[in-house]
């Protein structure tokens, strides 16, 4: 490629070249006359070009075009010389930056296929953490609905607990065994309303539980038709008895839950940490594969260039 101040010496073609000149005759149109062709010495070498002593305007009309042909030349050799100086500032800022970031080590050159590679890990990175996320979802789901059974077995012990607070209450036999049949009726409406399902324990407790109040009840009214007081005492101890166990069970099962309820809120921390870093890759990712789009549109342009 020519160098500017080579082009700016020859601005018109009245002058001569700065190198080795060598001495030309002027001749006359009569002189080109004398001559039938131009054959080895025509300049284009493109055949033969006869001039005609009538039209010296045809001469400098051509003398014009080449001189605005040679300026917009000019005009586009500095476009392009612009154009290649800014590319090469570009590349040397992308340089740069390959250098100072942590991908590339140091001492070496960034190429693409080094930044390929770092691309492939990090392809390879998100895709564990997305497998990451997803375990993660699976085992919160699993725990949710771990959480639900819990909260509906307390709801059920809660509710058994009240039913023998208020069968511990000391009142008449009389009114004691109306409380009994009014519990049983309401264990009975309670049984046929919830459907259990084979994995909860509770529901099948709770309801040997119900038949052994249902004959407890048939026995309390047998004693207190018969006036045996010292049978049912005994046996409102052993309820007492049961009721304590029940109250042991329900603060193990409490404890249990806030166990589960403390795992739940860790995984829900966990999940959240690995969605951020997952969005920190996806934003990575982009940066760096529009890096790469524009290095492809630049290498392309100097190739064709």
């Amino acid at each position: 490629m020519a160098s500017p101040a080579h082009i700016d010496d020859e601005d018109d073609f009245g002058g001569d070249f700065n190198g080795a000149r060598r001495p030309v005759k002027k001749r006359g149109f009569g002189e080109i006359d004398d001559d039938d062709d131009y054959g080895e010495g025509d300049l284009f070498g493109k055949g033969k070009v006869a001039v005609d002593e009538s039209a010296p305007g045809a001469a400098t009309g051509m003398i014009l075009s080449l001189r605005e042909s040679l300026q917009t030349c000019k005009e586009n050799l500095t476009a392009c010389q612009m154009q290649l100086e800014e590319a090469k500032l570009e590349i040397q800022k992308w340089h740069s930056a390959c250098q100072n970031e942590s991908i590339v080590p140091t001492g070496t050159t960034p190429e693409p296929a080094l930044l390929f590679n770092y691309l492939q890990n990090l392809k390879s990175s998100e895709s564990s953490l997305k497998e990451q996320l997803e375990k993660a979802k699976k085992k919160e789901a699993a725990f949710v609905v771990t959480f639900a059974k819990r909260e509906q077995e307390m709801a059920d012990l809660k509710s058994a607990v009240r039913d023998l607070k208020a069968q511990m209450r000391p009142q008449v036999m009389q009114n004691l065994v109306e409380e009994k049949e009014k519990k049983i009726k309401e264990l009975e409406d309670n049984v046929t309303a919830i459907s259990f399902t084979p994995h909860s324990k509770n529901g099948k407790s709770l309801m040997t539980k119900c038949k052994i109040l249902m004959a407890e009840n048939e026995e309390i009214g047998i004693s207190a038709s018969e006036g045996k007081m010292h049978d049912l005492s005994m046996k409102l101890a052993l309820q007492k008895s049961q009721n304590e166990e029940l109250r042991n069970q329900y603060r193990v099962l409490y404890k249990a839950m806030d166990g589960l309820t403390n795992d739940v809120e860790r995984y829900n921390e966990m999940v959240l940490i690995l969605q951020e870093k997952l969005e920190e890759k996806d934003s990575e990712i982009s940066v760096l594969k529009e890096e790469l789009s524009r290095k492809e549109v630049l290498s392309e342009e100097r190739f064709h260039r």
